[in-house]
């Protein structure tokens, strides 16, 4: 048999044509699908962005918040458990329903958005246990201008549902946390300290936020810290809150005695705090005296921490430390602080905050029993100094406490302010 007549005879078999014709199909059907795999990627390559934003970066809860005002036709749900504080300090829980991971198709500015969110089983964030998650957005076109509209509204919703409160954040490894319930903001007006002292350092806050270019044309480092300092009670730390609510900034909480405080952690946390912030450390003497009691003693201070004195001076004025940064400090014992700590640079204003005077007396009698006679008020303030002549504003608003509804008692029974 030719040659010619054996490939004949292959084509009349139709075992043979059949299993040459479902090769042929399998075939076009690989390379069609493969085909279109191309086609998609290219599709995506050039007529497609994204946007990915990880649960670790600032946004995410931001977003997250966004998501559910837009998403609401979304069947597929997560419960996010939230706390609302209301002004009286009584708490009340809010459910709200977040689109839970999956995918997502919300309209959005003409334009039809594909949101997925991801979360992976594997991974954990250390810091808080919780798995590890991110966003996706997804939008036909080469614009990135939506994606910049979608974070400037979804940055703007989160500042609206704080507008009013003041914001306390607490370093939690390497980054700043929230924590507790937003307070509403306090007043300025109710902290009363000595006449003028208040309108000094806030007048000098403003002026240092205002003017940063003051700072670059002379080459000053753009940062400012303050000490305010005297006996307990007298309002300092209140004075920082109040003052954190008239400029709308949050509060970042550093304590220098926590053990796993190092060097380099300690300038990291700085570098990072959340902008519009005040970063306020609490009795630096106390942090300082048990640094020295570790340095004599290792051995019974050996769980003190990682954080050296020098380690501490660098990181508010050294070559690493950061600018745009508003540092507050306080103490009770200003004469146990190492010069060094207070010199200008480091610290740029020094503020004794002390006893209740007359005229402070006066002024927080008055706030607390408006419609009182100003004559009522001296003769409070004078009778009060008369009991004692260092009486601190917790001491004195304890007593105001107890007589809330009786100015004249408060007057009368004066002399159980120093119980």
């Amino acid at each position: 048999m030719t040659f010619s007549e054996f490939l004949g005879a292959l084509k009349d078999n139709p075992y043979f044509g059949a299993g040459f014709g479902l090769v042929g199909v399998g075939t076009a059907l690989a390379v069609a699908r493969k085909g279109a795999q191309l086609g998609m990627i290219a599709f995506r390559r050039h007529y497609m962005i994204t946007l990915e934003v990880p649960s670790k970066d600032k946004s995410y809860q931001w977003l997250l918040s966004w998501i559910t005002k837009h998403a609401r036709k979304t069947q597929h749900l997560s419960v996010e458990t939230s706390y609302m504080q209301h002004e009286s300090g009584r708490v009340r829980t809010q459910f709200d329903f977040l689109p839970s991971p999956g995918n997502h198709i919300i309209w959005y500015k003409k334009k039809w958005i594909r949101v997925e969110r991801t979360r992976e089983k594997q991974m954990i964030d250390l810091h808080t246990g919780t798995p590890w998650e991110s966003v996706t957005f997804t939008a036909l076109g080469r614009d990135r201008e939506v994606f910049f509209s979608i974070l400037q509204e979804a940055r703007e919703l989160a500042l609206k549902q704080q507008e009013g409160r003041t914001v306390m954040y607490t370093a939690m490894g390497s980054e700043w946390r929230p924590f507790g319930f937003p307070r509403r903001r306090r007043p300025m007006s109710s902290v009363v300290l000595e006449r003028s002292v208040a309108e000094r350092i806030v007048d000098d806050v403003k002026e240092f936020i205002g003017n940063p270019k003051w700072y670059t044309d002379r080459g000053i480092p753009y940062r400012r810290g303050y000490l305010l300092y005297g006996p307990p009670g007298c309002g300092k730390s209140s004075f920082i809150t109040a003052l954190a609510g008239e400029l709308e900034y949050s509060i970042c909480l550093l304590s220098l005695s926590d053990q796993s405080l190092s060097d380099d952690r300690l300038n990291h946390l700085l570098s990072v705090a959340p902008q519009q912030s005040i970063i306020l450390l609490e009795d630096v003497d106390a942090t300082v005296i048990r640094r020295n009691l570790a340095s004599e003693n290792p051995v019974a201070y050996q769980g003190m921490g990682r954080l050296t004195f020098s380690g501490l001076l660098n990181a508010l004025d050294g070559v690493a430390s950061t600018e745009a940064r508003i540092v507050f400090m306080t103490t009770n014992y200003i004469d146990r602080l190492d010069p060094a700590l207070i010199r200008p640079g480091r610290v740029d204003l020094k503020q004794y905050v002390g006893h209740c005077s007359q005229w402070q007396l006066t002024q927080m009698f008055q706030r607390f029993y408006p419609n009182v006679p100003l004559g009522e008020s001296e003769r409070f303030a004078e009778r009060a100094l008369a009991v004692s002549a260092s009486l601190s504003a917790a001491q004195v608003q304890g007593h105001f406490m107890m007589y809330k509804l009786d100015p004249a008692g408060s007057i009368d029974n004066v002399k159980d302010i120093v119980r």
